[in-house]
């Protein structure tokens, strides 16, 4: 198997980037061979997420390794860990299928250190004889790490979300709004034409306009401006986070449309792009090493209620602004 990447590798990397292919992105579970591993060659395990998959294998140029390759349905070490696809149980059942034993003499698998939380290791061990190393958080510190005699460094165990880490995550955020978004539009411009004449269409369109530039402000904010500027937002749970760039967002489309529409209007346009913008940030709390799962169920718990009272609110000032202006 080769260790470089081909145009189809790069293509398929941007579409599960940006989202498209993101939920069927994987390779078929099993041991893979790089360059011409032998009883002494390393195991590196790893998901079958095909992003985890390259992203481990593109680094091994010019090395012999073997690639053991979970059954994590399609999701990556990080996340499969934490629900459970990438245990203990898989990597034990893993080894037996590809009669591992077999083929090595060393017993040793070094499995992704972000995949501790869902491996026992004296479990493994225990079943199937292997021992377990977990390596370094990124892959690009493997060749570093294996040359080291498989001893990692402080700068290899240090879990990091920097501004290249965090942007990465933009598109498919954006991609995964474009359903519920066209959804919302046709709600919105049904809800924006009720008025004093029961509904009119040349209403219904300029408000719906005008909620559907605010929802836009708001997805901005929070999907865009909070990781990109997250170390610096107040707060520590996302949803806080999130709701300074909405207020501000919020406050430019006041300033925008002041003097061409009521202040019951601008009031619950404000409120939507804090809203919008706040829920949204919290959609990185499962991407960051800010937060474990309890803390996120915590600040759900937190968030939502106000971002429900809010909505409300907002909702009826938009609703009654047209009998009240």
């Amino acid at each position: 198997m080769g260790s470089r990447p081909t145009a189809r590798d790069r293509l398929g990397a941007i579409l599960a980037r940006i989202g498209p292919t993101r939920n069927n992105y994987k390779v078929t579970p099993g041991l893979y061979a790089v360059g011409s591993p032998g009883p002494e060659s390393p195991v590196l395990v790893t998901a079958n997420y095909k992003l985890s998959f390259d992203t481990l294998r593109f680094q091994l140029d010019s090395m012999n390794a073997w690639l053991l390759v979970a059954d994590t349905r399609g999701i990556n070490v990080w996340c499969a860990a934490g629900k459970g696809t990438f245990s203990t149980e898989e990597i034990i059942y893993s080894v037996k299928q590809c009669h591992l034993q077999e083929l090595v003499s060393h017993h040793l698998l070094i499995l992704p250190q972000l995949g501790a939380t869902g491996v026992a290791a004296f479990q493994v061990t225990k079943k199937c004889g292997f021992k377990i190393l977990f390596g370094p958080v990124r892959a690009p510190d493997l060749p570093a790490f294996l040359k080291n005699d498989n001893r990692a460094d402080e700068a290899m165990r240090s879990v990091t979300f920097t501004l290249r880490e965090r942007a990465v995550l933009i598109p498919v955020e954006l991609y995964l709004l474009v359903k519920p978004l066209t959804l919302f539009f046709l709600a919105g411009i049904l809800l924006s034409g009720i008025g004093p004449s029961i509904f009119s269409a040349a209403t219904a369109w300029t408000r719906g306009l005008r909620l559907m530039s605010a929802t836009l402000m708001g997805i901005g904010c929070g999907t865009i401006l909070v990781p990109l500027i997250l170390p610096w937002l107040p707060g520590r749970q996302f949803w806080v986070k999130g709701l300074l760039p909405g207020l501000a967002g919020g406050l430019t489309c006041w300033s925008i449309s002041a003097g061409h529409i009521s202040t019951l209007e601008n009031l619950a346009l404000l409120l939507w792009v804090t809203v919008v913008s706040s829920y949204l940030a919290m959609n990185f709390t499962g991407a960051t090493p800010f937060t474990s799962p309890t803390g996120v169920e915590h600040e759900m718990r937190r968030g939502i209620p106000v971002q429900s009272i809010a909505t409300a609110i907002g909702l009826l000032l938009w609703l009654s602004s047209p009998f009240i202006s």
